[in-house]
């Protein structure tokens, strides 16, 4: 997403719309951008630099890491924020800040029942409580019982 600074008036600037899932340049397998990434921006200058608040939302269709099924897990960042310097720049690529928001509000580990709406079929292949050993002996128990 492109944004030319001197369209940007001094008040600031709502920007609104969508962008292809392509922008956010994931390539990997398990994790597929299945949706556009849809944005509400207000972006204003401040002392050199370039600053957009707002909000995102996408989708990606991830595999769960319990049953390996594949789910839809939906992104929404309310509170998006970030300030670039602008150098003598008349256009600013806002791309780059929005994908590292979006890949960092994506699960590192993620459960197809993360919202509590359908019930994991990993659950049945997750290891079962270990039995705890028993606590050994004291060392000096048999000692403790010579007489002298």
């Amino acid at each position: 997403m492109k944004i030319h600074t001197l369209q940007i008036p001094p008040e600031g600037k709502h920007f609104e719309g969508t962008e292809p899932a392509a922008v956010l340049d994931v390539n990997d397998p398990q994790t597929v951008p299945v949706a556009p990434l849809h944005y509400a921006l207000d972006v204003g200058l401040s002392d050199g630099g370039l600053f957009a608040t707002g909000r995102l939302e996408t989708a990606f269709r991830v595999d769960c890491v319990a049953c390996l099924e594949s789910f839809e897990y939906p992104i929404r960042i309310p509170d998006f924020a970030c300030q670039i310097e602008l150098h003598g720049l008349e256009q600013v690529d806002l791309t780059e800040n929005l994908r590292e928001d979006i890949l960092l509000a994506l699960p590192a580990h993620p459960h197809c029942d993360w919202n509590g709406l359908k019930p994991c079929g990993g659950a049945a292949l997750a290891p079962q409580e270990v039995p705890q050993p028993e606590k050994p002996k004291p060392v000096w128990t048999a000692l403790d019982r010579l007489k002298f």
